[in-house]
This record gives C-alpha cells, sequence and structure tokens, in this order.
C-alpha cells in the first residue's frame, strides 16, 4: 500500500468530490428510489435503503425528495424504471476501473461509457475483467493522530471486520457493507469521528501513477463521474498529488 500518500489522496478525492454537489441529490435520488424498488420502504427492513437515506440527509437533501423518492420505489408515485448495470475497463497504466450506472436506458449508458474510456486513453472490457479487484465493503477512514488502540477496540466490539493503519498514520476501519451504519454510529458514539465513510468497493491492490500520467489518469476518472447515468467510479489507481 503506498501508505506515503494515503490520506493526501483521500483527501484530495473528497474535495473533488464536494466540488460536485451538483450532481450529489440527482444520484441520491435514483439510489433511494431503487433500494426501495428492491427493499421495499421500510428503513428498519431495508439496510441499502437506510443508508442512502443517511446519505442524503448528509448532504442536506430536503425530507420530501426523500420521501417522494422512497414512494417513487415502492410504487405509491409514478416514476422513472431505472435498471442498475456495471462497467469495467482499464485506465492509464493498467490501472482496474469499475464504473456503476442506474440507467433508464442501457444502450446510451453503455455507449457514453465506452466513448469516456476510448477518449481519454482507457480501454473498455468484459464483464468481470477487473471486478475481481475489488471488495465491497464499508469504509471509514480516521485522521492521523486518531488513538489507535482505543479506536481498534471500538471498532471490533462494534463488528468491524479490520482496522488497518497506514505509513502516513491515518486507521481505516472495514466493516460489512450492510452494518456500516450502525458501526458508524456506535463508533461516534465512542467518540471517533471519520474524516470519510461510504459503503464502496474498496481496491484489494494498487496501481501507482506518476508523473504526467496523473493529468491523464484524472481526466478519465472525471470524463466518467461526470456522466449522467454513472453513480460511481472505482479504481485501483493510487495517484500522488505532489506529482
Amino acid at each position: 500500500m503506498a501508505g506515503h500518500s494515503k490520506w493526501a489522496n483521500i483527501q484530495h478525492r473528497k474535495g473533488r468530490q464536494d466540488a460536485k454537489r451538483g450532481q450529489v441529490f440527482t444520484r441520491l435520488i435514483k439510489e433511494i428510489t431503487v433500494a426501495a424498488k428492491m427493499g421495499g420502504g421500510d428503513l428498519n427492513m431495508n439496510p441499502r435503503l437506510r443508508l442512502a437515506v443517511d446519505k442524503g440527509l448528509a448532504a442536506n437533501m430536503p425530507k420530501d425528495n426523500i420521501t417522494r423518492a422512497i414512494d417513487r420505489g415502492t410504487g405509491n408515485l409514478e416514476g422513472v424504471d431505472y435498471a442498475e448495470c456495471r462497467y469495467e475497463g482499464y485506465g492509464i497504466g493498467g490501472a482496474a476501473v469499475m464504473v456503476d450506472c442506474l440507467t433508464d436506458n442501457k444502450v446510451r449508458t453503455v455507449a457514453e461509457v465506452r466513448h469516456a474510456f476510448s477518449k481519454y486513453g482507457g480501454n473498455m472490457g468484459a464483464d468481470g475483467c477487473v471486478s475481481f479487484q475489488f471488495k465491497h465493503c464499508g469504509y471509514l477512514i480516521f485522521a492521523p493522530g486518531t488513538d489507535e488502540d482505543a479506536l481498534m477496540e471500538a471498532a471490533l466490539e462494534a463488528g468491524a471486520d479490520d482496522v488497518l493503519t497506514n505509513e502516513d498514520g491515518s486507521i481505516e476501519v472495514i466493516t460489512p457493507p450492510y452494518e456500516y451504519v450502525g458501526i458508524k454510529d456506535a463508533l461516534e458514539a465512542a467518540g471517533f469521528k471519520a474524516e470519510v465513510g461510504e459503503v464502496t468497493m474498496k481496491p484489494q491492490g494498487e496501481t501507482e501513477i506518476l508523473g504526467d500520467d496523473v493529468a491523464r489518469m484524472q481526466k478519465l476518472l472525471d470524463a466518467l463521474e461526470n456522466l449522467d447515468d454513472v453513480q460511481a467510479v472505482y479504481t485501483t489507481a493510487v495517484m500522488d498529488e505532489e506529482e
């Protein structure tokens, strides 16, 4: 693991995501709608919906918007029927890239994703070509200086799968995907607030990107993330922002 740059990379990526907040509500509404459609509208019985609603509230989404999205998902209101799809490929330097989408038109979406890959130096691959390089899990990262022993004890007691300390002093807590919210709440109750937290596809290895390739890889990721049907982009690429 490129621990020397882990914290800088996390903070940089968080900043880029915060700068795109105009897309956040649209993506969260889609996720809430699909989660409600698949698992019902009861947050206590549908962990995917609970997570999506919590993310909406954290982003200051109005509660009326959340309620309408749930009602569309459960069929109480008419709405667009979204389908889930995942596309996989390779970026600069062979870094694995995985793109999760929610769309009402798969033909349009696959064409747009393929175009972004090819235009910015990547290569879209077959289903399953890189997904084995990622793990579906909850992920919390705590700032350097956090009490490692106390956090580890609290995390493992709450049901976390693993606690990892990076070379730069930041600490990662890995959770089962649908127990993420409960573990996050337990850690906050114990006095530990994560700087970044999400349910994600965590890369199991890293591809270091250097020099001019950093800008090329970022252009590819930005092009994919800016597509309307894209919900999330995951990559094994680690880019030193000082390059």
